[in-house]
Protein backbone atom coordinates (compact mmCIF):
# COMPACT_ATOMS: atom_id res chain seq x y z
CA UNK A 1 0.00 0.00 0.00
CA UNK A 2 1.13 3.53 -0.67
CA UNK A 3 1.85 5.65 2.36
CA UNK A 4 0.24 8.99 1.66
CA UNK A 5 2.03 12.16 2.65
CA UNK A 6 -0.70 14.74 2.93
CA UNK A 7 0.58 18.16 1.95
CA UNK A 8 -2.54 19.79 3.30
CA UNK A 9 -3.62 17.76 6.32
CA UNK A 10 -4.62 20.08 9.12
CA UNK A 11 -3.74 18.03 12.20
CA UNK A 12 -0.18 18.06 13.53
CA UNK A 13 1.28 14.63 14.13
CA UNK A 14 4.56 14.75 16.08
CA UNK A 15 6.43 11.47 15.74
CA UNK A 16 6.98 9.95 19.15
CA UNK A 17 8.52 6.60 18.25
CA UNK A 18 12.28 6.11 18.52
CA UNK A 19 14.70 3.34 17.66
CA UNK A 20 18.33 2.74 18.54
CA UNK A 21 19.62 4.66 15.57
CA UNK A 22 16.85 7.14 14.74
CA UNK A 23 14.71 9.72 16.41
CA UNK A 24 12.52 12.52 15.09
CA UNK A 25 12.29 15.77 17.01
CA UNK A 26 9.56 18.36 16.74
CA UNK A 27 9.90 21.98 17.56
CA UNK A 28 7.42 24.14 18.77
CA UNK A 29 9.52 46.63 8.74
CA UNK A 30 10.34 49.16 7.64
CA UNK A 31 7.80 51.91 7.10
CA UNK A 32 6.58 51.91 3.51
CA UNK A 33 7.33 54.82 1.23
CA UNK A 34 4.38 56.95 0.16
CA UNK A 35 5.92 59.27 -2.42
CA UNK A 36 3.91 59.80 -5.58
CA UNK A 37 5.28 60.46 -9.02
CA UNK A 38 3.10 63.21 -10.45
CA UNK A 39 5.47 65.35 -12.45
CA UNK A 40 9.01 66.52 -12.80
CA UNK A 41 10.21 70.08 -12.32
CA UNK A 42 12.86 71.93 -10.37
CA UNK A 43 12.87 69.29 -7.61
CA UNK A 44 13.45 66.32 -9.93
CA UNK A 45 17.11 65.79 -8.97
CA UNK A 46 16.22 65.84 -5.28
CA UNK A 47 13.45 63.31 -5.84
CA UNK A 48 15.79 60.95 -7.69
CA UNK A 49 18.31 61.15 -4.88
CA UNK A 50 15.70 60.25 -2.26
CA UNK A 51 14.24 57.50 -4.43
CA UNK A 52 17.50 55.60 -4.64
CA UNK A 53 19.16 56.58 -1.40
CA UNK A 54 20.88 53.82 0.55
CA UNK A 55 19.97 52.85 4.08
CA UNK A 56 22.38 52.60 6.98
CA UNK A 57 21.93 48.86 7.50
CA UNK A 58 24.99 46.78 6.67
CA UNK A 59 25.15 43.02 6.56
CA UNK A 60 27.44 40.14 5.56
CA UNK A 61 29.47 40.41 2.33
CA UNK A 62 28.20 38.86 -0.89
CA UNK A 63 29.24 35.26 -1.50
CA UNK A 64 28.88 35.72 -5.25
CA UNK A 65 31.08 38.79 -5.58
CA UNK A 66 34.14 37.08 -4.09
CA UNK A 67 35.29 39.85 -1.79
CA UNK A 68 34.43 42.90 -3.89
CA UNK A 69 31.29 43.56 -1.79
CA UNK A 70 32.23 44.61 1.73
CA UNK A 71 28.78 43.97 3.17
CA UNK A 72 25.09 44.07 2.33
CA UNK A 73 23.89 47.66 2.13
CA UNK A 74 20.13 48.16 2.23
CA UNK A 75 18.57 49.95 -0.71
CA UNK A 76 15.65 52.22 0.07
CA UNK A 77 13.22 50.08 -1.95
CA UNK A 78 14.99 47.49 -4.08
CA UNK A 79 15.56 44.03 -2.63
CA UNK A 80 19.20 43.99 -3.59
CA UNK A 81 22.47 45.24 -2.11
CA UNK A 82 23.18 48.90 -2.81
CA UNK A 83 26.85 48.08 -3.38
CA UNK A 84 26.90 45.00 -5.63
CA UNK A 85 23.23 44.81 -6.77
CA UNK A 86 23.04 41.14 -5.75
CA UNK A 87 19.95 39.96 -3.80
CA UNK A 88 19.97 39.70 -0.03
CA UNK A 89 19.96 35.91 -0.16
CA UNK A 90 23.42 36.04 -1.80
CA UNK A 91 24.65 37.70 1.40
CA UNK A 92 22.72 35.84 4.08
CA UNK A 93 19.55 33.83 4.60
CA UNK A 94 16.97 34.12 7.38
CA UNK A 95 17.71 32.09 10.49
CA UNK A 96 15.67 29.00 11.30
CA UNK A 97 13.82 30.98 13.96
CA UNK A 98 12.94 33.68 11.42
CA UNK A 99 11.80 31.02 8.93
CA UNK A 100 9.49 29.38 11.46
CA UNK A 101 8.02 32.71 12.52
CA UNK A 102 7.32 33.69 8.90
CA UNK A 103 5.63 30.40 8.06
CA UNK A 104 3.73 30.62 11.34
CA UNK A 105 2.41 34.01 10.27
CA UNK A 106 1.37 32.63 6.88
CA UNK A 107 -0.63 29.86 8.55
CA UNK A 108 -2.01 31.91 11.45
CA UNK A 109 -5.69 32.83 11.57
CA UNK A 110 -6.51 30.00 9.18
CA UNK A 111 -7.88 26.49 9.59
CA UNK A 112 -4.26 25.34 9.48
CA UNK A 113 -3.16 27.21 12.59
CA UNK A 114 -2.92 23.80 14.31
CA UNK A 115 0.44 23.46 12.59
CA UNK A 116 1.68 26.45 14.59
CA UNK A 117 2.28 27.25 18.24
CA UNK A 118 1.64 30.50 20.07
CA UNK A 119 4.75 32.49 20.95
CA UNK A 120 4.85 33.17 24.66
CA UNK A 121 4.79 36.82 25.63
CA UNK A 122 3.61 37.98 22.21
CA UNK A 123 0.30 39.41 21.11
CA UNK A 124 -1.03 36.63 18.92
CA UNK A 125 2.23 35.79 17.12
CA UNK A 126 2.60 32.16 16.09
CA UNK A 127 5.53 29.98 15.06
CA UNK A 128 5.53 27.00 12.71
CA UNK A 129 6.13 23.63 14.37
CA UNK A 130 8.77 22.19 12.09
CA UNK A 131 9.82 18.55 12.22
CA UNK A 132 13.53 17.80 12.42
CA UNK A 133 14.97 14.32 12.08
CA UNK A 134 18.14 13.14 13.81
CA UNK A 135 19.81 9.86 12.86
CA UNK A 136 22.51 8.39 15.07
CA UNK A 137 24.48 5.55 13.51
CA UNK A 138 27.03 3.62 15.58
CA UNK A 139 30.50 3.21 14.07
CA UNK A 140 31.74 -0.22 15.16
CA UNK A 141 34.89 -0.41 13.03
CA UNK A 142 36.89 1.54 15.59
CA UNK A 143 38.32 0.25 18.85
CA UNK A 144 36.14 2.58 20.89
CA UNK A 145 32.56 2.68 19.56
CA UNK A 146 31.48 6.12 18.34
CA UNK A 147 28.39 7.52 16.73
CA UNK A 148 27.79 9.41 13.51
CA UNK A 149 24.91 11.86 13.87
CA UNK A 150 23.07 13.24 10.85
CA UNK A 151 20.47 15.98 11.29
CA UNK A 152 17.76 16.70 8.74
CA UNK A 153 16.63 20.31 9.13
CA UNK A 154 13.15 19.37 7.93
CA UNK A 155 11.24 16.11 7.67
CA UNK A 156 7.62 15.42 6.62
CA UNK A 157 5.43 15.27 9.75
CA UNK A 158 3.17 12.34 10.43
CA UNK A 159 5.44 9.58 9.14
CA UNK A 160 7.13 6.96 11.27
CA UNK A 161 10.90 6.70 11.22
CA UNK A 162 11.15 4.13 8.46
CA UNK A 163 8.87 6.01 6.10
CA UNK A 164 10.51 9.34 6.86
CA UNK A 165 13.85 7.92 5.79
CA UNK A 166 12.26 6.31 2.74
CA UNK A 167 10.86 9.73 1.80
CA UNK A 168 14.36 11.25 1.98
CA UNK A 169 15.76 8.47 -0.16
CA UNK A 170 13.22 9.26 -2.89
CA UNK A 171 14.42 12.84 -3.39
CA UNK A 172 17.81 13.64 -4.99
CA UNK A 173 20.66 13.44 -2.50
CA UNK A 174 21.78 16.99 -3.31
CA UNK A 175 18.33 18.23 -2.22
CA UNK A 176 18.12 16.31 1.04
CA UNK A 177 18.06 18.92 3.85
CA UNK A 178 20.95 17.52 5.89
CA UNK A 179 22.38 20.21 8.16
CA UNK A 180 25.54 21.79 6.78
CA UNK A 181 25.06 20.50 3.22
CA UNK A 182 24.06 21.93 -0.14
CA UNK A 183 20.61 20.41 0.31
CA UNK A 184 19.99 22.29 3.56
CA UNK A 185 21.07 25.56 1.94
CA UNK A 186 18.84 24.85 -1.05
CA UNK A 187 15.78 24.35 1.19
CA UNK A 188 16.37 27.64 3.00
CA UNK A 189 16.97 29.46 -0.28
CA UNK A 190 13.76 28.08 -1.75
CA UNK A 191 11.79 29.29 1.27
CA UNK A 192 12.95 32.83 0.47
CA UNK A 193 12.21 32.48 -3.24
CA UNK A 194 8.94 30.56 -3.11
CA UNK A 195 7.43 32.36 -0.11
CA UNK A 196 8.67 35.98 -0.19
CA UNK A 197 7.71 37.55 3.12
CA UNK A 198 6.73 40.78 1.35
CA UNK A 199 4.01 38.86 -0.50
CA UNK A 200 1.95 38.43 2.66
CA UNK A 201 3.30 40.86 5.29
CA UNK A 202 2.78 44.58 4.57
CA UNK A 203 5.46 45.67 7.01
CA UNK A 204 8.10 44.28 4.64
CA UNK A 205 6.67 46.20 1.67
CA UNK A 206 8.21 49.47 0.53
CA UNK A 207 6.15 49.87 -2.61
CA UNK A 208 2.69 50.25 -1.04
CA UNK A 209 1.06 53.60 -1.65
CA UNK A 210 -1.26 55.26 0.82
CA UNK A 211 -4.54 53.35 0.97
CA UNK A 212 -3.11 50.13 -0.55
CA UNK A 213 -2.26 48.40 2.73
CA UNK A 214 -5.91 47.46 3.52
CA UNK A 215 -6.29 46.15 -0.03
CA UNK A 216 -3.23 43.95 0.40
CA UNK A 217 -4.34 42.70 3.82
CA UNK A 218 -7.77 41.72 2.48
CA UNK A 219 -6.20 39.96 -0.49
CA UNK A 220 -3.79 38.07 1.76
CA UNK A 221 -6.57 36.86 4.05
CA UNK A 222 -8.61 35.66 1.10
CA UNK A 223 -5.68 33.71 -0.31
CA UNK A 224 -4.67 32.23 3.05
CA UNK A 225 -8.13 30.79 3.50
CA UNK A 226 -8.87 29.70 -0.03
CA UNK A 227 -5.52 28.87 -1.61
CA UNK A 228 -2.52 28.59 0.70
CA UNK A 229 -2.15 25.09 2.10
CA UNK A 230 0.35 24.15 4.78
CA UNK A 231 3.31 21.85 4.85
CA UNK A 232 2.23 18.87 6.90
CA UNK A 233 2.10 15.16 6.40
CA UNK A 234 0.11 12.17 7.45
CA UNK A 235 0.79 8.46 7.32
CA UNK A 236 -2.24 6.68 6.04
CA UNK A 237 -2.96 3.16 4.89
CA UNK A 238 -5.76 2.62 2.47
CA UNK A 239 -8.59 0.37 3.53
CA UNK A 240 -9.99 -1.46 0.47
CA UNK A 241 -13.48 -1.28 1.96
CA UNK A 242 -13.36 2.41 2.86
CA UNK A 243 -14.44 5.49 1.00
CA UNK A 244 -13.03 8.98 1.16
CA UNK A 245 -15.06 12.19 1.19
CA UNK A 246 -13.32 14.86 -0.85
CA UNK A 247 -13.69 18.64 -0.94
CA UNK A 248 -16.52 18.25 -3.41
CA UNK A 249 -18.38 16.04 -0.89
CA UNK A 250 -18.40 13.17 -3.39
CA UNK A 251 -17.40 9.71 -2.24
CA UNK A 252 -14.68 7.95 -4.15
CA UNK A 253 -13.31 4.44 -3.71
CA UNK A 254 -9.76 4.20 -2.45
CA UNK A 255 -9.07 0.57 -3.28
CA UNK A 256 -7.09 1.32 -6.44
CA UNK A 257 -3.53 0.02 -6.67
CA UNK A 258 -2.57 1.44 -10.08
CA UNK A 259 -2.03 5.10 -9.22
CA UNK A 260 0.21 7.10 -11.53
CA UNK A 261 2.24 10.11 -10.48
CA UNK A 262 0.50 13.28 -11.67
CA UNK A 263 3.81 14.79 -12.79
CA UNK A 264 5.82 12.03 -14.43
CA UNK A 265 2.93 9.63 -15.11
CA UNK A 266 4.96 6.70 -13.80
CA UNK A 267 3.46 4.04 -11.54
CA UNK A 268 3.46 4.81 -7.83
CA UNK A 269 5.32 2.05 -5.89
CA UNK A 270 3.00 0.33 -3.45
CA UNK A 271 5.61 0.20 -0.68
CA UNK A 272 6.81 3.83 -0.85
CA UNK A 273 5.52 7.17 0.48
CA UNK A 274 3.30 9.14 -1.89
CA UNK A 275 2.45 12.82 -1.64
CA UNK A 276 -1.11 13.95 -2.11
CA UNK A 277 -2.84 17.33 -1.99
CA UNK A 278 -6.12 17.55 -0.12
CA UNK A 279 -7.65 19.94 -2.65
CA UNK A 280 -6.74 17.62 -5.50
CA UNK A 281 -8.29 14.53 -3.89
CA UNK A 282 -6.92 11.04 -3.34
CA UNK A 283 -6.96 10.20 -7.03
CA UNK A 284 -3.99 12.53 -7.59
CA UNK A 285 -0.66 11.47 -6.12
CA UNK A 286 2.95 12.48 -6.62
CA UNK A 287 6.36 10.98 -6.03
CA UNK A 288 8.19 13.03 -3.35
CA UNK A 289 10.60 14.38 -6.00
CA UNK A 290 7.71 15.20 -8.38
CA UNK A 291 5.75 17.48 -6.04
CA UNK A 292 6.82 20.63 -7.90
CA UNK A 293 5.49 24.04 -8.95
CA UNK A 294 3.78 24.04 -12.34
CA UNK A 295 5.71 27.17 -13.38
CA UNK A 296 9.29 26.96 -12.07
CA UNK A 297 9.34 23.14 -11.74
CA UNK A 298 11.14 23.51 -8.41
CA UNK A 299 10.21 21.11 -5.57
CA UNK A 300 7.66 22.74 -3.28
CA UNK A 301 9.63 23.58 -0.18
CA UNK A 302 8.37 22.02 3.07
CA UNK A 303 5.44 20.68 0.99
CA UNK A 304 3.80 24.15 1.02
CA UNK A 305 1.64 24.47 -2.06
CA UNK A 306 -1.07 26.61 -3.60
CA UNK A 307 -3.81 25.03 -5.70
CA UNK A 308 -5.28 26.77 -8.74
CA UNK A 309 -6.58 25.67 -12.15
CA UNK A 310 -6.08 22.04 -11.13
CA UNK A 311 -2.33 22.58 -10.75
CA UNK A 312 0.27 22.98 -8.00
CA UNK A 313 1.89 26.38 -7.53
CA UNK A 314 4.61 27.76 -5.31
CA UNK A 315 3.69 30.92 -3.44
CA UNK A 316 5.65 33.26 -5.69
CA UNK A 317 4.13 32.09 -8.94
CA UNK A 318 0.66 31.77 -7.47
CA UNK A 319 0.73 35.44 -6.46
CA UNK A 320 2.00 36.39 -9.90
CA UNK A 321 -0.95 34.54 -11.44
CA UNK A 322 -3.25 36.79 -9.39
CA UNK A 323 -1.59 40.20 -9.71
CA UNK A 324 1.50 41.63 -11.45
CA UNK A 325 4.84 41.77 -9.64
CA UNK A 326 7.13 44.79 -9.80
CA UNK A 327 10.42 43.91 -11.49
CA UNK A 328 12.11 46.71 -9.58
CA UNK A 329 11.15 45.98 -5.95
CA UNK A 330 9.88 42.38 -6.33
CA UNK A 331 6.61 43.27 -4.60
CA UNK A 332 3.07 42.59 -5.77
CA UNK A 333 1.44 45.61 -7.43
CA UNK A 334 -1.91 46.56 -5.93
CA UNK A 335 -2.31 49.77 -7.91
CA UNK A 336 -4.21 49.72 -11.18
CA UNK A 337 -1.62 52.08 -12.69
CA UNK A 338 1.76 50.59 -13.51
CA UNK A 339 4.34 50.36 -16.28
CA UNK A 340 4.72 47.42 -18.63
CA UNK A 341 7.43 46.45 -21.09
CA UNK A 342 8.39 43.18 -22.73
CA UNK A 343 6.14 41.13 -20.45
CA UNK A 344 7.48 42.74 -17.27
CA UNK A 345 5.78 45.18 -14.93
CA UNK A 346 6.88 47.96 -12.58
CA UNK A 347 5.32 50.30 -10.07
CA UNK A 348 5.25 53.62 -11.87
CA UNK A 349 7.55 55.17 -9.25
CA UNK A 350 9.97 52.23 -9.65
CA UNK A 351 10.25 52.55 -13.42
CA UNK A 352 13.73 54.00 -13.03
CA UNK A 353 17.31 53.34 -14.10
CA UNK A 354 19.07 50.64 -12.09
CA UNK A 355 22.28 52.60 -12.44
CA UNK A 356 21.54 56.25 -11.72
CA UNK A 357 17.96 55.88 -10.41
CA UNK A 358 16.48 58.55 -12.66
CA UNK A 359 12.87 58.00 -13.68
CA UNK A 360 12.36 56.55 -17.15
CA UNK A 361 8.60 57.05 -17.34
CA UNK A 362 8.89 59.72 -20.02
CA UNK A 363 12.36 59.00 -21.34
CA UNK A 364 14.25 56.45 -23.44
CA UNK A 365 15.37 53.27 -21.75
CA UNK A 366 16.97 49.89 -22.39
CA UNK A 367 16.00 46.57 -20.81
CA UNK A 368 19.23 44.65 -20.29
CA UNK A 369 18.85 41.20 -18.67
CA UNK A 370 15.82 42.40 -16.66
CA UNK A 371 17.71 45.55 -15.63
CA UNK A 372 16.06 48.81 -16.64
CA UNK A 373 18.72 51.31 -17.73
CA UNK A 374 18.84 54.80 -19.16
CA UNK A 375 20.78 55.33 -22.38
CA UNK A 376 23.85 56.68 -20.59
CA UNK A 377 24.07 53.82 -18.07
CA UNK A 378 23.43 51.28 -20.82
CA UNK A 379 26.37 52.59 -22.85
CA UNK A 380 28.58 52.62 -19.78
CA UNK A 381 27.60 49.04 -18.93
CA UNK A 382 28.32 47.90 -22.48
CA UNK A 383 31.74 49.56 -22.39
CA UNK A 384 32.75 47.54 -19.34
Amino acid sequence: MNRLIDASFVTYYPVQETTENLKIETGDGAAHRQAHVKGYGAHTAVYYMLLGQQGAERGPPCVRCKGTCTGFQTHSWRKWCGLCQCPREDHSLPTEVEEDHRIGQLLSDTRYSGLTARVKGSEGARVYKRNRMIITNPITSRKDPTFLTVTYEWAPPGLNQKLAMRYMELIPKKLQPVAGTEGAHYRRLQLVKQLPVHDYDPKYCKGLMEGEKPIMEAHVEKIKENRALPCSAKQEEKDPNATKTTNSAAEEPVDRTDYLCEFCQQLMPADAPAVYADRAGYKKQWHPACFVCCQCREPLVNLIYFWKSNRLWCGRHYWESERPRCTGCDEIIFSEHFQQHDGKTWHTEHFSCAGCEQSLVDGPYVLDSALLLCSTCSRSRAAH
